[in-house]
């Protein structure tokens, strides 16, 4: 493995983790940054229509602005590179607390991304979610 490879998966990796505090810190601006601005998101998995990031970013904060709590933890992570693009696998876990809801809540699955290479680093062109499990979730979709 060359070192122009080490160096673009640690890059991608912390994209990964930018993405994870985003959501955590709700930082709407830092979650929009890592996505490129014609990027495609998908959390059809826990209820949310695919679409535009700019339109699913405002849908995650109206949400997600609601529960006092996530912390993502994002491990795992496999990338498949391909010059300035890559597949990204990466596994997460999610304690939550949500309103209303007595306990935590807990979730788990897969992130899928394309990321491309720009002037400003790697970037997400497209990502679906791929939530596999919840317990303690009040309905069958997610926050």
């Amino acid at each position: 493995m060359n070192m122009q490879v080490v160096e673009d998966k640690a890059e991608i990796a912390e994209l990964m983790y930018r993405y994870a505090r985003a959501v955590d810190t709700k930082d709407w601006a830092l979650l929009t940054s890592v996505f490129t601005e014609d990027a495609h998101l998908d959390y059809s998995s826990v209820g949310y229509p695919p679409g535009p990031r700019d339109e699913v970013v405002a849908l995650l904060r109206n949400a997600l602005t609601q529960v006092p709590m996530t912390q993502h933890f994002v491990t795992n992570i496999e990338v498949d590179l391909d010059g300035a693009t890559a597949k990204v696998r990466a596994m997460f876990f999610n304690p939550m607390q949500l309103p209303g809801v007595s306990g935590m809540t807990y979730c788990g699955g897969n992130y899928h991304h394309e990321v491309v290479r720009t002037p400003d680093g790697w970037k997400s062109a497209r990502l679906r979610e791929e939530s596999l499990w919840f317990s303690n979730h009040p309905g069958p979709s997610g926050p």
